[in-house]
């Protein structure tokens, strides 16, 4: 698919209106998928996700030409959360960010909105990535007084990132986790030793245990 924004965008809800309904995008899997997103991210999460946003599963993800590979917006006001977020095999091609999250998306509903709503970022897991041509392998940002934590990183190969004065591989702000097996090494506050992989949920979500019916018809003419 091509697509002039995000090729899926998983959403719950705005400030306080998603905050006061209340009903998590949850149980979600994106799988083997294809796209082409100049303008957006092959996989966003939020930014309107004040209803929360969990346990969501992306594996056999291919992108060529876009912006990011997985980026996750959101910013004060929001509340919440986004949690359980398990990736597994992504191959991709020419973009500026891999991994791109942003505390600081700071558009609302309207000037009602509670600026000590501030979201929770925890359980990332991303695994068995590739990438090739890139500007950037992760551009990573939480809130001030709120870090985002939990991120997990392994078997990660991005290569690219322009000439040696461009040469800015990974920049990480109010966020931790570990890693293992990433290349580039990632910044300081990933560094640390993980798990050989991150963890992928082995449990199906529900549409995997869907039973389908066979129907069949015949015609009288």
């Amino acid at each position: 698919m091509v697509a002039g924004d995000d090729c899926v965008a998983v959403k719950s809800g705005w400030d306080d209106y998603g905050i006061k309904f209340g009903v998590p995008s949850e149980q979600m899997v994106i799988r083997r998928l294809t796209c082409n997103s100049p303008t957006g991210a092959v996989i966003a999460l939020g930014s309107e996700m004040s209803g929360g946003i969990k346990n969501i599963r992306a594996e056999d993800i291919t992108a060529i030409n876009s912006q990011s590979g997985i980026r996750i917006k959101t910013s004060p006001g929001r509340g919440s959360y986004i949690t359980d977020i398990f990736v597994d095999g992504m191959n991709l091609q020419t973009m500026n960010y891999v991994f791109w999250t942003t505390g600081s998306y700071d558009e609302h509903a309207d000037s009602g909105y509670d600026s000590k709503a501030l979201p929770v970022v925890d359980r990332i897991n991303y695994r068995n990535v590739v990438a090739e041509d890139v500007k950037m392998a992760g551009n990573m940002g939480g809130i001030d007084g709120d870090p985002f934590t939990g991120f997990c990183l392994s078997n990660v190969t991005i290569n690219g990132f322009g000439t040696p004065q461009e040469n800015l591989a990974w920049n990480c702000t109010n966020i931790s986790g570990v890693s293992s097996n990433v290349m580039p090494e990632p910044c300081d506050v990933l560094t640390e030793k993980g798990p050989t992989d991150c963890e992928y949920p082995p449990d199906p979500v529900p549409i995997d245990v869907v039973d389908l019916n066979t129907c069949s018809f015949s015609s009288t003419v």
